[in-house]
């Protein structure tokens, strides 16, 4: 017994059994090994919550061009999407940035690098938000004076 658990026996706020703490293997009858796991309904995974919010960010770090199709399909589907394209040869990489460039015309929307080798896709319904720190010193929030 835990020495919270001791003390709040000692103030009577809980009962002083140990032996409830224990179950017998009858308790747990109806969940075999087979059984299977029922959620409630009104539970939603993260993710089809975020589906149907429209929250999505889609990463994709391809190994070749075959793998482009993934970064269409998210992005078709108007999901923003972060290409890693650290892992490919240079000029694999080089013709996934021309796929890329081609689905952004295609679907009105924008590219940009992140960093070597990493580029945002971002629908045309998505606003991309510039963290940059001069933005932050213009309306006054990080004066110092």
């Amino acid at each position: 017994m835990g020495s919270v658990r001791k003390a709040s026996a000692w103030l009577g706020l809980v009962d002083d059994n140990d032996d409830e703490r224990y179950y017998d293997d009858e308790t747990y009858e109806g969940n075999e090994p087979g059984d299977a796991w029922v959620t409630d309904p009104r539970v939603k995974v993260a993710s089809d919550t975020a589906e149907e919010k429209g929250r999505r960010i889609g990463t994709v770090t391809p190994d070749s061009f075959r793998d482009a199709r993934a970064i269409g399909e998210l992005f078709r589907d108007g999901v923003p999407v972060i290409m890693n394209l650290t892992a490919m040869e240079p000029a694999d990489a080089k013709r996934v940035v021309d796929f890329a460039a081609g689905l952004i015309f295609g679907l009105r929307g924008s590219i940009e690098r992140v960093s070597t080798r990493v580029f945002l896709l971002t629908p045309a319904h998505t606003e991309i938000v510039n963290g940059d720190p001069a933005a932050h010193r213009a309306d006054g929030f990080f004066n110092q004076s």
